[in-house]
């Protein structure tokens, strides 16, 4: 049984002043998470974890992270200025992105980060808009096939855009290492939110092993191996939670064996997680606002697809407890809808809930990473403010809702019949 973080006398105390829908964040649950993977991995003298900034982009949350001293894995310009507002700069900062435009290598390397490179082709574009190589380089590694572990397939990443296969990586070592290069990383992200102890370690042994093999035909030691992410999050209450524990025993176990007796004791294991260290922190706090009896009973919330739209695009489960309804029967079936004009528009699809009365205050479930990140406008619907439950159990907004003028403000100026004036001065 999931529990939620927030009672229902303290969502009805909290809507007095921020109206639903909005996000809110655990503190106190982030803080101890964040705790806990680092004596995971306390083992590795140099291990770092570059939180992914494109989960959750809130620098109230993100410095939260760096108090305990993460960094920020970037793959965008408006992420790399994000870091460097919030005074993330230098190695603090690894930039992962594929596709890239060449001012986002310039951004990085005028802030000091590591770049890691997608692509063998992007050696050139870097010296073409740096001028030279920086010192230090990562390249991202995509081992291509089937990726499977003991309880079954995980992911295809042969069918995946990231990354070089061997050979490609292999070359690009070599040809950064005559280019001056003098520090290197390797990377790779294979899955994502997978619920097992097995991925890091598996993953672990694979970079591991293609470490050894780049030092023996390159002459490149490698400094750092970067994970990335895809360690997930039991969205279902019948999932078993990973182990942050066991998985770092599990990473520790392959590095003694393969990376230690090569002569590569001293790498450091970096992370690039999102999902692990934001998502169960996280929820979405909405209000039922209408009932409807047709073919199937639907109860109409006022949050939609635009404040979160992993069920509508993935038909992902977030789980959902109604305030206060904890210890009450599940014995009712509903649609969980919002207001878009998509029928996808669904947080739940034949779901079984307490019975649900107008008024009351839905808490979905698991919405800290990849939740108000991947909002949107259609509909001219707008993003939800962001709030941040202290632990001392007080509440900041850190983030306001978004208002109608906000989702003007891109227009060119429009000025037929003074309509645009019209607008402006009805809000």
């Amino acid at each position: 049984m999931k529990q939620a973080f927030l009672t229902r006398q303290q969502a009805e105390e909290i809507v007095k002043t921020y109206p639903t829908p909005f996000h809110i964040y655990d503190e106190k649950g982030i803080r101890e998470n964040v705790k806990s993977l680092k004596e995971a991995f306390s083992w590795n003298k140099g291990y770092k974890e570059y939180f992914a900034v494109k989960a959750t982009p809130n620098p109230f949350l993100i410095s939260i992270l760096h108090e305990y001293g993460c960094g920020c894995d970037c793959s965008s310009m408006t992420e790399l200025m994000l870091s460097e507002a919030m005074g993330i700069t230098g190695h603090d900062i690894m930039f992962s992105s594929n596709d890239t435009p060449p001012e986002e290598f310039k951004k990085c390397a005028q802030l000091g980060g590591i770049i890691n490179l997608d692509d063998i082709t992007h050696i050139e574009a870097v010296e073409e808009v740096l001028g030279a190589l920086p010192e230090t380089m990562s390249c991202r590694y995509n081992p291509g096939g089937i990726y499977e572990v003991s309880n079954g397939i995980m992911d295809n990443p042969g069918d995946a855009k990231y990354g070089m296969t061997t050979e490609q990586i292999l070359e690009a070592y070599a040809k950064m290492k005559a280019k001056g290069v003098k520090h290197f990383g390797l990377h790779a992200f294979l899955v994502s939110n997978t619920v097992t102890n097995d991925y890091y370690p598996m993953l672990a042994r694979t970079l591991f092993e293609l470490a050894v093999q780049i030092k023996e035909k390159t002459g490149v030691e490698l400094e750092f191996i970067n994970l990335s992410g895809g360690v997930g999050i039991p969205y279902r209450p019948d999932q078993e939670p990973n182990n942050i524990r066991i998985i770092g025993e599990g990473v520790h176990k392959a590095f003694d064996e393969i990376l230690v007796p090569a002569g590569l004791g001293d790498v450091s294991i970096y992370t690039e997680l999102g999902r692990f260290m934001m998502g169960p922190y996280g929820a979405l706090v909405t209000t039922a606002i209408h009932e409807k009896h047709t073919y199937k009973e639907y109860i109409g919330v006022d949050a939609c697809a635009a404040n979160l739209m992993r069920p509508a695009m993935y038909g992902a489960y977030h789980h959902i407890t109604v305030l206060g309804k904890e210890n009450e029967a599940c014995d009712h079936v509903y649609d969980v809808t919002g207001s878009l004009c998509e029928n996808n528009d669904k947080f739940a699809i034949d779901r079984s809930l307490p019975r649900i009365e107008m008024g009351d205050i839905l808490f979905i479930h698991d919405t800290g990473a990849h939740g108000h990140a991947m909002g949107y406008n259609y509909n001219g619907r707008l993003r939800s403010a962001e709030l941040l439950l202290k632990e001392d159990g007080s509440v900041q907004l850190i983030r306001r809702a978004e208002t109608p003028m906000d989702y003007f403000a891109t227009l060119s100026p429009f000025d037929v019949h003074g309509k645009l004036l019209a607008i402006s001065e009805t809000l």
